[in-house]
């Protein structure tokens, strides 16, 4: 078997006759083979000394050709140039070229061309054989620690899609990083390329596709409300500016954490402008609340539960909806096919436990952070990241922070909670929705504690006021429920207008 290698510039006249002659050798000798090797004119030189250092040879001109030595192994054996290979066909294989001057310059251009198709093609492939590019900031939360194998199990983004994880913390934070960088590797992930980290602020970010954003910790302490708000300016300051300068330019940014979620979901907007319509805050946590004390008072399970609606202030003053919330495989007399569900407030008859015990454990758990640990966060983050990569169940409510627009009467500019469905990598806010709509005084008490929120955060505020009701009547008549057996029952409200110091650091 001889194979030899025929290398040359891609617009090299001599190097298209030599190509000619080896595929007429290959074509009618069984044992003879030819290996191609087309390099673009302004690279030309600086491989073909390369390639001549490695193995020891001396050549300077286009093409150069050699031999493969299969049967004896080691380097190949040097030809020299197409004179070299003509005079080697005609003496072994009584064959020449009779190719005309003419056609070998119309060849080499046409080489030149193929070459250059068949280079973009490979970037392009490249492009396509990139990992995505993941960061989380403040890496050192106790919820990374969760979220991490969500991201990759290949459930979030894809079996089929490889990513790059990045964490990204402060510099007296390297140490735990490192750790969890180790502890990744060890995971032997297949949709894993690499795991890193990052401290150093200027390179935050690099190129970042996914940007997921967990409660921040700062070096000062605060022990007030009005310190806890406004030390997130500076931070989310910084990011919005990394993520403008250093981030790729269709990133998603996703705000996650049980402390101010809204607010630094705003200030990131505000900061990082150019990127702000791919900025959410996850509300799926507060959801998940929701649904497994509805779940524990039907005696059926939190996954059965579907359409819970949050409004407003994710981390604190919000409006838990159960108008069109569903139960599906309900244990009950009435049974129906695959996909038969009841309405939740037609079968708990409790209006006491609805309007009472209902909201106000929801609240404490609000208030204190209670049950909303590392597990619950990092599934809330990943479940909305999976939504935004490839859709939400069909005909399913999901409840997502964005910025308003006027939506049900929602002041334009703040982030608020509000039902949503993801579709085609992004998401469509529900106004459609039959019978939902909110009360003045329900929206002037969500949007109160928002707007009070970054009045302090900015200083045009010195002390944050909770909102405070006219008086107890119009509170009671706010969550008072349907007395009719079937009709539906009004609203369920968690309000976290005094929330805790202590638990917002």
């Amino acid at each position: 078997m001889a194979k030899f290698v025929i290398a040359g510039k891609a617009n090299c006249p001599y190097y298209a006759k030599a190509e000619l002659l080896a595929d007429y050798l290959q074509k009618n000798l069984p044992d003879f083979r030819i290996f191609k090797i087309t390099q673009h004119p302004d690279v030309w030189e600086e491989w073909l000394e390369d390639v001549c250092e490695k193995n020891q040879w001396y050549h300077e001109t286009s093409p150069i050709i050699w031999r493969e030595l299969l049967d004896r192994g080691g380097k190949g054996l040097l030809l020299g140039g197409y004179n070299e290979f003509l005079e080697h066909a005609q003496l072994y294989y009584g064959v020449t070229s009779s190719m005309t001057t003419d056609l070998m310059m119309v060849i080499a251009k046409e080489n030149l061309h193929a070459h250059i198709e068949e280079e973009l093609e490979k970037e392009a492939l490249k492009d396509l054989n990139k990992p995505l590019q993941v960061w989380i900031a403040s890496a050192s939360a106790k919820v990374c620690y969760h979220i991490i194998p969500l991201l990759v199990s290949g459930e979030v983004f894809g079996k089929h899609t490889e990513i790059s994880l990045t964490l990204f913390d402060r510099e007296q934070m390297e140490d735990c990083l490192e750790t969890m960088v180790m502890e990744t590797e060890d995971l032997a992930s297949p949709i894993l390329r690499s795991v890193s980290f990052c401290t150093k602020a200027e390179e935050a970010f690099h190129q970042a596709q996914v940007i997921i954003v967990l409660d921040d910790s700062t070096d000062e302490e605060v022990y007030t409300l009005e310190s806890c708000l406004r030390s997130r300016v500076p931070l989310c300051r910084l990011y919005g500016y990394l993520m403008e300068k250093n981030a790729h330019e269709s990133v998603k940014v996703i705000v996650g954490g049980k402390t101010f979620v809204n607010l630094k979901t705003a200030l990131l907007m505000q900061y990082a402008p150019h990127i702000a319509h791919n900025i959410i805050a996850v509300a799926l946590g507060v959801e998940g609340q929701a649904k497994a004390m509805v779940a524990r008072k039907m005696k059926t399970t939190s996954a059965s539960i579907k359409d819970v609606i949050i409004w407003g202030n994710i981390s604190g003053n919000n409006y838990v909806d159960l108008r069109k919330a569903k139960v599906y495989n309900y244990d009950s007399a009435i049974k129906g096919p695959p996909g038969y569900y009841h309405s939740v407030l037609s079968l708990i008859f409790d209006s006491e436990w609805v309007t009472k015990d209902f909201v106000a454990t929801l609240q404490k758990l609000s208030n204190t952070g209670k049950e909303f640990g590392g597990i619950l966060a990092a599934h809330s983050i990943a479940t909305t990241l999976k939504y935004w990569y490839h859709g939400s169940p069909p005909g399913e409510i999901v409840s997502l922070g964005i910025m308003s627009e006027g939506q049900f009467g929602i002041p334009e500019g703040l982030v608020f909670s509000m039902p949503v469905k993801f579709e085609n990598g992004t998401w469509v806010v529900l106004t459609d929705l039959e019978g939902i709509t909110l009360s003045p005084q329900i929206m002037n008490r969500i949007t109160h504690d928002l707007t009070q929120e970054k009045l302090v955060a900015f200083g045009d505020v010195l002390t944050f006021q909770p909102f405070q009701e006219e008086d107890k009547d119009s509170s009671s008549k706010m969550i008072q429920s349907s007395t009719s057996v079937g009709e539906e029952k009004d609203e369920a409200v968690s309000d976290d207008s005094e929330r805790k110091t202590e638990d917002q650091k």
